[in-house]
């Protein structure tokens, strides 16, 4: 079972054809904006169940801790709940509560959510993803942004928010070539933007969505007004003369980062069609995959269920799994990570703000040599990698911030 019994469809009536019985294709996008929603037919359900009750599972680690990757016994513990407990339609439920959307843009079919605030005078705001994330990432903040009046903020504060999925990922379209790296998702986000009739906007983003985010500014796409990122792409840092105590701390993050972490990352910048095999066949494959970086890169120590719920780990999950994406999201690898992910100086408004629990520290001397107009920074007291995702409520508040600073 794959994103075979996932039957997608969208408005009118644009429904999901299969290719065999356990595949079925995204409907067609054109360059209209088409309303869209995930409808996952039982059958993926029961031969998911299927699948994880037929996991072959390998002997228990050597050591007492994630050195190896993922605990045998934690694995387990996560794929029964996934199994036994977990609702397989919660993931459709949560996102058919927001307006949906596919639109075509350079060839390529883009799903995005896109939920306009009842304040008319609100900031439009792209919201980008990254790996192993999805626009999962965003839900529990769409609310907040667009309506923060229900939720301890003013009627300024409002923002029209934009959340696509990169393509590869989720409903958007796979590509069948190569050449979709971070400029070309930042020229199609552009696209987007103005046909969604935004005149002046501003873009977010980690991870991968960084990157994007960072070449939209560098492209000066046509209304953007400024920038927020939550992993300013500082590596190799721009130093200057000796590294102050501060900054070989931050580097020393950096290289042991790449020393003991980045093996993910290598392996699908290189390989990412044989990591696709094993992630697309396996459910439990998929999952550890995913439950890894969770572990690693929130602000847990290796205890992500502290921060989300074992429900919101799945979500997003089930949406690598139910589209088959491990190996097309892996490919944004092959296309960006040795290349268009590095250091940019930007002469736009830039805000930064610093989550605790992130792959390395970022200094505020690093931006002031990258950003000529750097507008807000910020450190906050807690969080990891996924920012919005972990804490939501100190998401909102920094782009409330950040926005009064970038205008």
């Amino acid at each position: 079972m794959g994103a075979g019994a996932l039957a997608l469809s969208g408005a009118p009536a644009a429904a999901a054809t299969p290719r065999s019985p356990d595949h079925f294709t995204l409907p067609p996008a054109t360059d209209a904006i088409v309303p869209f929603r995930v409808v996952i037919d039982p059958t993926a359900i029961s031969r998911l169940r299927q699948r994880l009750a037929l996991t072959r599972w390998p002997e228990k680690e050597t050591v007492d801790d994630w050195s190896q990757g993922v605990p045998l016994a934690t694995m387990q513990d996560f794929t029964a709940y996934w199994r036994d407990h977990y609702d397989m339609t919660r993931l459709a439920r949560r996102m058919n509560a927001f307006p949906q959307f596919r639109t075509r843009i350079d060839g390529l079919g883009i799903h995005f959510i896109h939920v306009r605030s009842k304040h008319a005078n609100a900031t439009p705001i792209i919201l980008t993803h990254g790996w192993p994330g999805s626009v999962v990432e965003f839900l529990k903040i769409i609310g907040p942004l667009t309506d923060p009046e229900a939720h301890g903020g003013n009627a300024e504060d409002a923002f029209h928010v934009v959340i696509p999925s990169l393509p590869g990922f989720g409903f958007s379209d796979k590509p069948t070539e190569k050449g979709w790296g971070l400029q070309r998702i930042a020229k199609a986000w552009a696209t987007l933007m103005t046909r969604l009739g935004y005149s002046h906007y501003l873009a977010q983003g980690g991870d991968w969505g960084a990157g994007v985010t960072t070449w939209m500014a560098k492209q000066h796409a046509p209304g953007l007004s400024g920038v927020h990122l939550n992993l300013p792409i500082f590596f190799p840092p721009p130093i200057e003369g000796k590294p102050t105590p501060e900054e070989e701390a931050s580097i020393a993050q950096l290289v042991a980062f790449n020393n003991d972490k980045s093996a993910y990352a290598k392996l699908m910048a290189t390989r990412p069609q044989t990591i696709g095999y094993a992630l697309t066949d396996s459910p439990v494959g998929q999952a550890a995959w995913i439950y890894e970086k969770f572990g690693e890169w929130t602000d847990t120590k290796h205890r992500p269920e502290d921060e989300l719920t074992r429900d919101e780990m799945l979500d997003n999950i089930m949406l690598y799994w139910l589209t088959e994406t491990a190996a097309s999201s892996a490919r944004l690898y092959a296309e960006s990570f040795f290349s268009d992910f590095s250091p940019q100086k930007l002469d736009i408004p830039v805000g930064v703000t610093v989550f605790p629990g992130e792959l390395f520290r970022a200094l505020k001397i690093w931006g002031d040599r990258m950003y000529s107009k750097l507008a807000y920074w910020n450190e906050v007291p807690k969080g990891g990698h996924f920012a919005a995702f972990e804490q939501p409520e100190i998401f909102v508040q920094e782009m409330r911030l950040a926005r009064t600073k970038l205008l």
